[in-house]
């Protein structure tokens, strides 16, 4: 239903036990009795597609894996303790994905 007064959409509000239509023009209507209120909701299908490759988006460093001994990993860096303390740096193989920290 649309407001006859601007022509905007009338939308349901209940006033006490009464269900009225109303607009933000002020306009009222009370003849709501006849009216069925419904929404539908398109459900849209959506593709996944899992895809096992692994992506590293960290810079690479040239450091030996104490795991398995090969010499390059990926590291990240973050603050772990206080602001005035240093940042962690956290070291990943590029080989076995062994997980380790550097203190230094």
């Amino acid at each position: 239903m649309f407001c006859p007064k601007c022509g905007s959409v009338l939308l349901p509000k209940k006033e006490g036990s009464k269900k009225v239509l109303v607009c933000s023009c002020s306009y009222k209507s009370s003849n709501v009795e006849k009216i069925k209120l419904t929404e539908t909701v398109a459900k849209k299908e959506k593709e996944v597609e899992v895809v096992e490759k692994k992506i590293n988006v960290f810079p690479k460093t040239k450091i030996r894996c104490e795991k398995c001994g090969h010499d390059t990993a990926f590291y990240w860096t973050v603050q772990t303790r206080a602001g005035d303390e240093p940042e962690t740096k956290f070291l990943k193989c590029e080989k076995c994905d062994y997980t380790w920290r550097d203190y230094d």
